[in-house]
């Protein structure tokens, strides 16, 4: 009896050693993966961009981790090829029962090949503008100028017309100018060159180019094109727009608002309109 007992704790002792040694190596594991994802990625951090960086790191982690995980589960007795198989019928299972998830996952993986943006660029997807904090296997994840934060599925991304605002270093800035038909058009021409030229933000090359877009209700509307750095995009707009306000002004050009003329059509004069006091 005394010997049995005996080898009953032995058994139970050779467990807990046992299931011991396969966490110590799934912990191992864990910080191999750390490790190893994180040396590689800085070794060659000046030959990948951001968005291949963070591939890397999660692509080298997972690996080693998965790796770890196979000898920890041997090490327990289990018996793999019966794991593999039920996870290839659970795998068919959660297949059909995911098609959304599956979708997005293959779309995850087109964006990744197809590298349309990367990390911290700035893009527009529909109405949602922001800046790139994640691309997942799943969705994008971006980070709205109010700061707030947005998960887009890829699906969604692949279907839909993005946008990268920050894919080159210089933009161009289009200007909607409207002045009275009064106006001399060429004195406003000259305005308009004149305020790019003296603003430092404003692009010599490509040179300013002035639009004429046609006759409005109103106004003569004209298109003011200039270039910028896309990291002086937002300060030239609002300082553009300030600085035509400012020298319209002050050189005495109209910028009208709407409004309607009536003709009685005889030799193109205005109706004549007098008020009538009807309290009297």
């Amino acid at each position: 009896m005394e010997t049995l007992q005996r080898l009953i704790h032995w058994m139970e002792v050779a467990r807990i050693l046992v299931f011991l040694q396969a966490s110590l190596t799934l912990l191992g594991g864990f910080l191999v993966a750390r490790l190893v994802s994180t040396g590689i990625t800085r070794l060659l951090y000046d030959q990948l961009s951001s968005h291949s960086r963070l591939l890397l790191r999660r692509g080298l982690f997972y690996l080693v981790l998965v790796l770890f995980l196979i000898s920890a589960l041997r090490e327990l007795g289990f018996d793999l090829s019966v794991l593999l198989g039920a996870a290839g019928i659970l795998s068919v299972a959660i297949g059909f029962a995911s098609q959304t998830s599956a979708s997005n996952l293959i779309s995850g993986i087109f964006l990744m090949v197809e590298r349309p943006f990367s990390i911290k660029d700035l893009i527009r997807i529909g109405n949602t503008t922001g800046e790139v904090i994640s691309i997942d296997l799943l969705s994008v994840k971006l980070r709205t100028f109010d700061n707030l934060f947005v998960r887009i599925p890829n699906e969604t991304v692949i279907k839909s017309e993005v946008t990268t605002l920050t894919k080159y270093p210089i933009r161009r800035l289009d200007l909607q100018v409207c002045v009275a038909y009064k106006e001399d058009i060429d004195l406003v021409k000259d305005i308009l060159l004149d305020i790019a030229k003296n603003n430092s933000l404003c692009l010599a090359e490509p040179e300013p180019l002035i639009i004429f877009l046609g006759f409005g209700e109103s106004s003569v509307d004209l298109q003011f094109s200039i270039w910028a750095k896309r990291e002086n995009f937002l300060e030239v707009k609002n300082g553009m727009y300030e600085m035509i306000k400012k020298k319209f002004d002050e050189s005495g050009i109209e910028i009208p608002f709407p409004h309607i003329s009536l003709y009685a059509g005889e030799d193109s004069k205005p109706i004549s309109v007098r008020y009538v006091n009807d309290d009297k």
